[in-house]
């Protein structure tokens, strides 16, 4: 795929959606960093509802770890795996008391330093939080990327690294949010929904489906 449809497909993105964000729900960094770590294997919408109690109570790396293991549980037993996601969110709240003042850290380093946080979940972090040109790999993105001609590659840091190297710099910092939701909704796994899709006529998937 060339410069000029890599712009126009970007281009059209921002116009349908010119301020794109996450559609988990929060209000600090530390409540994203919980949801983000909530939302492996689970939907947004599945998370939206754990976290609108549980912030409601505890919305603070103190006040998480003063809930304890089982109080935290008991938030959280809606989402997959939520036993492993305890463990590691009272680990995290942890770290960030004693060695970041209970501030969420800025760097990808400190970030990936915290339990449940890999590249991922750090790039989210950053882009979403921090307003850095990050790009998160999911496998929306993932499918969006090789199935449009974006980027493609084999991996999610394959993928991530060519999208941040080929995503014109005024759409970097967006990007991540326009295909996580370009896939979610229109450029699905199973049934793309070609015929509706507003960039189509810059895609270069082959086997455009039809309604």
């Amino acid at each position: 795929m060339n410069k000029e449809k890599r712009t126009a497909i970007y281009s059209r993105l921002r116009e349908l959606n010119p301020h794109p964000t996450t559609e988990l729900d929060y209000r600090t960094p530390f409540e994203l960093l919980v949801a983000v770590i909530l939302s492996a294997q689970a939907t947004d919408v599945g998370v939206n509802k754990a976290t609108a109690k549980l912030y409601a109570a505890a919305n603070t790396p103190q006040a998480i770890v003063d809930l304890g293991i089982t109080g935290l549980k008991s938030y959280i037993r809606t989402i997959g795996l939520f036993n492993n996601k305890a463990e590691n969110i009272i680990k995290t709240c942890r770290i960030l008391l004693e060695e970041h003042g209970g501030e969420v850290p800025r760097s990808r380093e400190d970030l990936e330093r915290l339990p449940g946080v890999g590249r991922k979940t750090a790039n989210v972090i950053l882009n979403t939080a921090f307003g850095e040109p990050t790009i998160a790999v999911d496998t929306h993105i993932f499918r969006v990327a090789n199935r449009t001609g974006l980027a493609k590659g084999k991996t999610p840091l394959e993928v991530e690294k060519r999208l941040v190297k080929l995503t014109p710099e005024e759409f970097r910092k967006d990007a991540h949010h326009w295909l996580i939701l370009h896939g979610r909704y229109v450029c699905k796994a199973r049934t793309p929904e070609c015929w509706r899709c507003p960039i189509v006529g810059w895609c270069e998937y082959r086997r455009k489906e039809r309604k």
